[in-house]
This record gives structure tokens, C-alpha cells and sequence, in this order.
């Protein structure tokens, strides 16, 4: 059955279409949430969140105007983007990070990849919404470019040329 097929079902009262929409997904989106920079924990609850999110908006969904994917996918950035402003800016470390810091027999080698990853989180930061709206789809959730444009309701060139100013400003911040 098609993703659209079982949003028709999950909004007509089929609670095992959620299921299997939720088996479907949750992977994905918390791999998105994490690659994102958000610790094991808090990724879960988000997709906990979003899932709650496509449960309350499931009779708004509309087949004709798009596809289940990109839709989840836009629920979990804004999901995630509401979590991080109520965090006030308040930087998530990986649990693994903090353990890796406490071993005095890898003294900073193996913070390189992870401090390499806050870097490009806090540019990615630093860029316009729009700018760091395509790129956190694209890069962080893999999302393909149809899918991201289709979030945003641009044009598929329009979000690659936001993605290519991005990913320029990008190499500009981490110079």
C-alpha cells in the first residue's frame, strides 16, 4: 500500500495504517533528528513529537498536493526547529561526547570529528532561514531536492540555487 494510500486510511479512522506509517518512518526521521546534532534521547522524543504532530494534522494531509515523505519530513524540521528555540540556543553534546571526554587515554583525539560537527552546526546556524531551511532538509534529513522544494513550496531549481548560495556561505563560515 502507498504511503498516501495509508494517510487515507490512518484520516479515515484506520489505526493500523499509523503503524505501519510509523514503522515505515520513525527510523528515518530519527535518523534525520540525529544527524541533525540532537542526542539519542531527545531524538526520540521529537519523533515521538512529529508522530503526535501527523496525528493531529492526519485529516489535513492532501494526496493531490504532495506525498506523505517530504510532509512528515517538514512536520520533524519544524518539530525540531520549536524544540531548539525553546532551548534558547542551548547546545546539545552527545552522551557519547561526554563520555569521550572523561577517557584520559584519548586525550582530544577522538573530539575532533565531533567538535568538526558542532562547527558546521553552529554555520549552519548562522545562515538566513531560507537559506538554513534547505540545507538542514537537504543535508541533515537527505531529503532530495523534489521532496525539499515541495516542503518549501518553491521550485525544485529555486531550492537548489538557495542550497548552492548556502552551501558558498557555508565554506565562507568555516573558513
Amino acid at each position: 500500500m502507498t504511503d498516501e494510500a495509508l494517510m487515507a486510511a490512518y484520516a479515515a479512522g484506520d489505526r493500523q495504517a499509523f503503524g505501519q506509517l510509523f514503522d515505515r518512518y520513525s527510523s528515518l526521521v530519527w535518523r534525520a533528528l540525529r544527524r541533525g546534532g540532537l542526542s539519542d534521547d531527545v531524538a526520540r522524543d521529537l519523533v515521538q513529537q512529529t508522530f503526535l504532530q501527523l496525528h493531529r494534522a492526519r485529516r489535513d494531509f492532501r494526496p493531490d498536493k504532495g506525498k506523505v515523505r517530504p510532509w512528515l519530513m517538514t512536520i520533524a524540521y519544524n518539530v525540531k526547529r520549536d524544540y531548539l528555540r525553546s532551548r534558547k540556543r542551548r547546545v546539545e553534546v552527545p552522551l557519547e561526547a561526554d563520555q569521550h571526554a572523561g577517557k584520559a587515554s584519548d586525550p582530544g583525539g577522538g573530539l575532533d570529528g565531533e567538535r568538526e560537527a558542532r562547527r558546521v552546526r553552529d554555520a549552519v546556524a548562522q545562515l538566513p532561514p531560507k537559506l538554513r531551511d534547505v540545507i538542514e532538509m537537504h543535508w541533515f534529513m537527505e531529503l532530495p531536492f523534489a521532496e525539499v522544494a515541495e516542503a518549501l513550496g518553491v521550485s525544485r531549481s529555486a531550492a537548489k540555487v538557495r542550497a548552492h548560495r548556502a552551501y558558498k556561505r557555508l565554506k565562507e563560515l568555516l573558513e
